[in-house]
């Protein structure tokens, strides 16, 4: 099978939902720029003009209502924001109204949204341009929350999500955007609220998202010499999360990881722990760990950064407390290298 990087193969999920039916439409800040929103929209926009993928003002909140509206008289948006982080000034809209109206109207009337967030690090963001939200979109009930962590399901979760006849919070690490992996051809769908194990193994799970899937994978490689065989499962759509897959290898193996690209207190690793300490306590072995984010702002500089994201190290050395305890020792967790952030200058 042919290989695509991930931004390209969001680009032709976008271009062949928009081919395949004439109510989805694109729109968002710098969507027709000609970066495209790391290339994603670039083809779309050559495609089919501005007439379809359409260049808002910076205002999200009214940008996400003109959404909502379209999507009630039979449309079917996808909105961009460059940044999970604008998404907040949108939040009225997504959680009073595109999370309700199906259910305030007894199902008479749907809300059929794409939202792509994109989160990530790097390049000086700082705290207004680094949030990963994932777990206040989750807490309500009517939005559905994914974040496809390889190319294959980028592109069949996100001609997924637009099918989708319910508001779709769509969240894309930007340093995935470089990950080459197999994609077919012909457009395909990958359903929603289904996880899959990437690894299997017998000694550890580790449950994780997003760009912490290929981290955990790479941790896994290096435990095996070791002697250490984890088993890593991939959620992809957190919610409604595939509780079922995740509580059948920790009662296999007995431990639990959780990876996860946000803040600790209230986020969605405690949320996948309370969900096996609630199903699968009596298979858990020892406590469950969590490597996330801790509960400060991000900080702006390279070596700041460096301390604040786990990375594999701090994902293998977790593994190692769920199996040895304190005998495990102390290993600084650091931030795998990406050689593809060095030139990085900005979504634009």
């Amino acid at each position: 099978m042919r290989e695509l990087k991930y931004r390209e193969a969001i680009s032709e999920a976008l271009v062949q939902a928009m081919e395949a039916d004439e109510s989805v439409f694109i729109m968002g800040i710098g969507v027709d720029d000609p970066k495209g929103i790391f290339g994603t929209t670039r083809a779309a926009a050559e495609r089919f003009s501005r007439k379809r993928v359409v260049d808002t003002p910076i205002c999200e909140d009214t940008m996400t209502g003109v959404a909502i509206g379209a999507s009630l008289v039979g449309m079917r948006p996808v909105l961009v924001h460059a940044r999970n982080d604008f998404a907040l000034v949108s939040m009225n809209e997504l959680v009073n109204h595109a999370a309700q109206w199906s259910y305030t109207t007894g199902g008479a009337l749907h809300v059929p949204i794409t939202v792509r967030m994109l989160i990530g690090r790097g390049w000086g963001q700082g705290a207004q341009h680094s949030k990963s939200l994932q777990a206040f979109f989750c807490h309500v009930p009517g939005l559905k929350v994914v974040m496809p962590a390889t190319p294959y399901d980028a592109k069949g979760l996100l001609i997924a999500s637009i099918q989708e006849n319910c508001p779709v919070i769509f969240i894309e690490h930007r340093l995935l955007y470089e990950v080459s992996g197999p994609v077919p051809e012909e457009p395909y769908t990958v359903p929603l609220g289904n996880s899959v194990v990437r690894r299997e193994g017998r000694d550890a799970t580790i449950v994780a998202t997003s760009l912490m899937v290929i981290e955990s994978l790479k941790a896994a490689h290096m435990l095996e010499k070791e002697g250490i065989d984890v088993e890593v499962v991939d959620l992809r759509t957190v919610s409604p999360m595939d509780e079922e897959t995740v509580l059948a290898s920790v009662r296999k193996t007995g431990r639990l990881v959780i990876a996860d690209t946000g803040w600790s207190n209230c986020g969605l690793a405690a949320e996948v722990a309370c969900r096996v300490a609630e199903k699968a306590f009596g298979s858990l072995g020892a406590p469950v760990q969590r490597v996330v984010l801790p509960d400060v702002h991000a900080p702006v500089s390279r070596a700041l950064e460096e301390e604040f994201y786990p990375g594999v190290e701090g994902i293998a050395q977790a593994v190692r407390r769920a199996l040895y305890g304190k005998k495990a020792g102390t290993r600084l967790a650091v931030v795998s290298a990406d050689p593809a952030d060095k030139g990085f200058l900005g979504p634009f």
